[in-house]
């Protein structure tokens, strides 16, 4: 019986979109970069370990942690990264596995934007589905939607694992390409629901 899938795609690729889609089939979400920011905003939980390794430069005038700062850092020195992975990826586990116990046995759909990079999460789940798109389409969508340059999303998509890598790990694949629609997108993500886990549920509030 599947129980839990991770849900994974490269950023642009519209991972959060497919995400909102399974939830309104009934899946209970937890979405892992929402718990990363939960831990790194003002009073997060993530903050003293993280000012204590690098320094309280790394937060902003609202005492939040300085994302594109911290990213920078990490894209330019892997060791910065390997810190910054030593106190975020524990918590935002614990943190996930205490949102999973809350599903009341339904589907748990782990969004996990790195997933393709961790074994421990492929692991954890017992299915593996993978948005994917061209990257020029995801260099487009995140400079429209974010206002980032395209070197910016240039240096994220670099930092991930390539396309092949994850559709190499995935057990369903979403197309979301130049000519996807809400609509398309729907129907593959219903298809691939009644494939995996029978009828639609009534969703619950997350």
């Amino acid at each position: 019986m599947i129980r839990s899938v991770g849900l994974t795609g490269g950023i642009g690729s519209g991972k959060s979109t497919v995400a909102a889609e399974l939830v309104a089939c009934g899946a209970w979400l937890v979405d892992t970069d929402a718990i990363a920011r939960q831990l790194t905003a003002p009073g997060g939980a993530a903050l003293p370990a993280l000012a204590a390794s690098f320094g309280q430069q790394i937060l902003d005038a609202h005492g939040a942690l300085d994302r594109a700062q911290m990213r920078a850092l990490a894209f330019g020195d892997a060791a910065a990264k390997q810190r910054l992975e030593a106190v975020l990826h524990p918590m935002i586990g614990a943190a996930a596995e205490a949102r999973a116990a809350l599903a009341g046995g339904r589907p748990v759909v782990f969004d996990v934007p790195l997933l393709a990079e961790s074994s421990r999460w492929r692991q954890r789940v017992d299915r593996v589905l993978v948005v994917d798109c061209p990257e020029a389409l995801q260099v487009q969508r995140v400079m429209q939607r974010s206002g980032w340059d395209a070197d910016a999303v240039q240096r994220v998509i670099a930092h991930q694992a390539p396309r092949a890598v994850r559709r190499g790990i995935a057990d369903a694949v979403i197309h979301n390409g130049e000519n996807s629609t809400l609509a398309t997108l729907a129907l593959q993500v219903r298809g691939l629901w009644a494939a995996w886990f029978g009828p639609v549920l009534t969703p619950v509030e997350q």
